[in-house]
């Protein structure tokens, strides 16, 4: 049973991704800082929608420090687009 709900959780991760590489194509808006950010926030949409109700499965904690490292390049990219924005003399 868990080495479903793992094969569930990456098909749907891939299938969330595909369709962002899609879209984003199809806008003519593929970067990869979007496909990033989107594709983190797919992430953390499937984290939850597969979350378990009692037990946390060993495999579901390995995805932390996925999460964090996502979460820390989403600060630099934002930091990044802030700084960018902002004019030259200000920092």
């Amino acid at each position: 049973m868990t080495l479903e709900k793992r094969r569930q959780f990456i098909y749907a991760l891939v299938a969330w991704m595909v369709g962002v590489i899609v879209v984003l194509t199809t806008l003519d808006a593929l970067e990869l800082e979007l496909f990033f950010v989107v594709s983190l926030i797919g992430l953390l949409v499937v984290v939850e929608l597969t979350a378990p109700f009692n037990v946390t499965p060993r495999w579901r904690r390995r995805v932390l420090p996925i999460i964090l490292i996502g979460l820390a390049g989403f600060a630099y990219i934002v930091i990044r687009r802030i700084l960018e924005i902002l004019p030259e003399g200000t920092f």
